[in-house]
């Protein structure tokens, strides 16, 4: 053979019968200031600091999803658990870089679940407004807060809203129902108390449904999970036959077609926003959450609106709004959804059942690379390990497509039902976890070329400049072989521009402010510690090389590349 392959003779975690958790040890939340004072550093092989008439005020830089007016005044250095124990024992190269996002559900709700989602690595926790109530949410929202609190961790939470798009009801309370072969089911816009529901019988939330539907349309259920034909209308009743068989989940998405083609008309007439969105995001601003993301958008004014009434309601926050990308609507406008968003979702479920499932790969590869140019955060969603609902273990392709996803370097990857509903939830993340971590290592060892063009984003000169320092700071840390990046950051910004790079070491973000550190967790590569720091540099570093050396996070020698949005500068120094 004229080439090989490198591989591993060890038993895979999707091998083993237990998939490796990680141990639940005594938080370090926070390190006391009072530590040893170190010399004056040495070693610096280089530093650049903007002249004073070329500096970025912070006011001009964009903020990353939070405002520094939420600052916590908390001594020492925030950090979580399983971080510091990870960076002890394995050091930098062992951190994943690919983040990822975990749908909080009956299976996963209560404290000690989310925290053993938080230990085995969830960076985000999302709540879905199609299922719940508002109450059930809020619990939620507040043991991931109280989570955050009390182990240090920085779990962001992301606020689902539900859409208009035409959907079944929540199944009266059954957290699921199968449909086989051959089997009669009726869809009525009719409502039901669950006692007097017939067998078999789904009230679907649009009123005009029977009267769009025609016999012989074909009725896709949540992308295509189960396939129903039209055989009769009777009334507001629709009846239908089973030709696919599948799992019935509550609230799942509709779609018919007709003639081979999707049938739309309706779905165009209704809003982005219905009016129990607007309510749920009134929710979500008020429990503060950090993320909402926007189901079913068309067009970029939806985002430019919500994002209005977010700072009407609440001028202080930054509360991020991300774009689902799921309709055949979103893809026309792609490059301005994207653009008036803070981030986008790849909903592939929902996407599928709109568009040829042939064209889908090419579509999230394309939103992928268009977020990372626009530097924008994204997220890979739906279906990652569908059959780990009922199963103990995903099937090979689908850790085939969870490889894909880590190899276009997405920022994140999402669990749905495997999490919010599933028989193994902690096992379908573990999954995510091992196969992240083996993919980016096998692309830093096979030393992948990143050629991605990235183009400017920033609109003033300084922004520009610095920009191009951040830019910089990654190729050093490439060429140099650093060990890690440290960016200082009020706002952000430098910190993303850093993750955009998709360098091979990673970014340890020390922000002031705990907001920013939970939105910072959702970009790739970056790991985010609350600190507060001064405008000197040097004392910085200091400081900040004490507490990591006092924790055994960082040694002696390590060789760091520093930036810094308030000094506007880039340094490489080992540590003393």
């Amino acid at each position: 053979m004229s080439g090989s392959f490198r591989f591993s003779a060890s038993l895979s975690p999707l091998q083993s019968r237990e998939f490796p958790r990680m141990p639940f040890l005594k938080p370090h939340i926070h390190v006391p200031n009072h530590v040893p004072a170190l010399n004056p550093m040495t070693a610096a092989h280089s530093r650049v600091v903007l002249p004073e008439n070329l500096k970025v005020k912070l006011s001009a830089l964009p903020i990353t999803m939070a405002s520094p007016a939420a600052m916590t005044e908390v001594e020492g250095l925030d950090v979580d658990m399983v971080t510091e124990a990870e960076l002890k024992e394995n050091g930098f190269r062992s951190t994943r870089r690919t983040k990822i996002v975990c749908t909080i559900g009956p299976r996963t709700c209560e404290f000690e679940q989310i925290e053993a989602l938080a230990v085995g690595g969830m960076n985000v926790a999302r709540v879905n407004m199609c299922h719940g109530t508002r109450e059930w949410h809020r619990d939620v929202i507040r043991r991931v807060r109280q989570l955050n609190e009390e182990k240090g961790f920085a779990v962001a939470v992301m606020m689902d809203t539900e859409g208009s798009e035409i959907h079944m009801d929540d199944l009266n309370g059954a957290e699921s129902a199968k449909a086989e072969d051959g089997e009669i089911w009726t869809f009525t816009v009719r409502a039901f108390d669950p006692p007097s529901c017939p067998e078999r019988t789904i009230t679907v939330n649009y009123d005009g449904f029977a009267e769009d539907v025609k016999v012989g349309d074909e009725l896709l259920v949540d992308g295509g999970m189960v396939r129903f034909v039209v055989t009769e209308k009777i009334g507001p009743d629709v009846i239908c036959h089973c030709t696919d068989r599948g799992l019935l989940l509550p609230r799942a998405n509709l779609t018919f077609w007709r003639n081979g083609s999707l049938v739309q008309e309706r779905n165009a007439m209704l809003p982005t926003i219905s009016s129990k969105d607007w309510l749920d995001i009134d929710f979500g601003i008020a429990e503060g959450v950090d993320f909402i993301a926007v189901s079913f958008v068309k067009s970029a004014e939806v985002i430019k609106t919500l994002k209005s009434y977010i700072t009407a309601q609440s001028p202080e926050s930054r509360i991020a709004v991300i774009a689902k990308i799921e309709s055949i609507d979103s893809l026309e406008n792609l490059e301005e959804i994207i653009q008036a968003s803070d981030g986008a979702m790849v909903a592939r479920g929902d996407l599928g059942a709109q568009i040829p499932l042939e064209q889908v790969p090419s579509v999230q590869q394309k939103v992928v690379q268009l977020c990372r140019q626009l530097n924008k955060p994204v997220i890979v969603a739906s279906q990652l390990l569908e059959s780990m609902i009922e199963y103990p273990i995903p099937t090979r392709a689908e850790v085939a497509d969870v490889s894909e996803a880590v190899g276009q370097q997405a920022d994140g990857l999402m669990l749905s039902s495997e999490s919010a509903m599933g028989l193994y939830p902690e096992k379908a993340l573990a999954v995510l976890r091992s196969v992240s971590l083996r993919i980016e290592r096998q692309r830093r060892e096979e030393k992948h070329l990143d050629t991605a063009d990235l183009p400017i984003v920033s609109s003033s000169m300084p922004a520009i400049i610095f920009e191009e320092i951040c830019n910089t700071a990654s190729r050093m840390a490439k060429k140099l072989e650093a060990d890690a990046i440290f960016v200082y950051t009020k706002t952000g910004q430098s910190a993303s521009l850093l993750s955009r790079n998709r360098p091979d070491c990673p970014v340890f973000a020390f922000t002031p402010t705990t907001s920013i550190r939970r939105c910072l967790n959702l970009r790739w590569g970056l790991i985010p510690f609350r600190l507060d720091f001064s405008d000197d540099v040097d004392s910085n570093l200091n400081r900040t090389f004490s507490l990591l050396k006092a924790r055994g996070m960082i040694n002696s020698g390590d060789f760091i590349i520093v930036v810094s949005d308030v000094m506007q500068s880039i340094q490489a120094i080992k540590v003393p």
